[in-house]
């Protein structure tokens, strides 16, 4: 298993993951500050301690990762999500607390968060969750995905944030009739990984075939096209 605090040799540098912090605790802002330094795929663009001044700087910087706190002096993070991706569309929020629950991961994903992360958690779980969220992927842990799933399953609200876009692109694909070679060669991905998103396709949508993910994606309005 390869190494996060390890940097990939031989290889041309791709472009960094830009991320803004949204934090309002100077000591974990700090640390995270000087942490990212050791991660070259990273740049942290901008660190703010509120939601005011965050709203300004999604506008002004357009990072990657919205890297931002539940609790914040003048408000609420998770409610705040909706107006920093409207400021910046391709932005994805990765919700940082100090406890969770599955009642909070589905109001991540019902207002189109990215994931969800422990303060408590490790570096290396962080770095891993910046790049998987960055890859277009939602991270939460599984225990709680499945409860939030439930929660939204039973609302009238739409499903749409519950999947990742590759997610939405694996759909779309199989929609138009595509096997898992075809979504293999048009997404760029190893055929083994097209299996593990159909998996968590059928898992998240409660479906058990891809005939019934589709069904189930058109009447959601989940798919999506490369």
């Amino acid at each position: 298993m390869p190494n996060p605090t390890s940097p990939q040799s031989g290889t041309r540098a791709a472009a960094p993951i830009r991320v803004l912090l949204v934090e309002d605790h100077k000591m974990v802002a700090e640390a995270l500050g000087a942490a990212f330094e050791e991660f070259p795929e990273i740049q942290l663009v901008a660190s703010v301690e509120s939601l005011a001044h965050g709203m300004i700087a999604v506008e002004e910087h357009l990072p990657d990762i919205v890297l931002l706190d539940r609790r914040l002096p003048d408000g609420d993070g998770i409610e705040a999500i909706t107006r920093l991706r409207a400021l910046s569309p391709s932005s994805r929020v990765l919700v940082l607390t100090g406890d969770a629950n599955s009642a909070i991961a589905a109001r991540i994903l019902e207002v189109g968060g990215a994931g969800l992360l422990l303060k408590s958690g490790l570096l290396d779980e962080l770095i891993t969750a910046i790049r998987t969220v960055a890859a277009g992927d939602v991270i939460i842990d599984p225990e709680l995905l499945s409860g939030a799933l439930a929660m939204l399953a039973g609302s009238s609200g739409p499903l749409g944030p519950v999947l990742s876009l590759r997610e939405r692109q694996v759909l779309g694909l199989i929609a138009d009739g595509a096997g898992t070679d075809r979504i293999a060669e048009e997404l760029r991905l190893a055929r083994n990984t097209v299996r593990n998103h159909v998996q968590r396709i059928l898992v998240k949508t409660g479906t058990h075939s891809k005939l019934e993910a589709v069904a189930h994606a058109r009447k959601n309005g989940l798919l999506e096209r490369p």
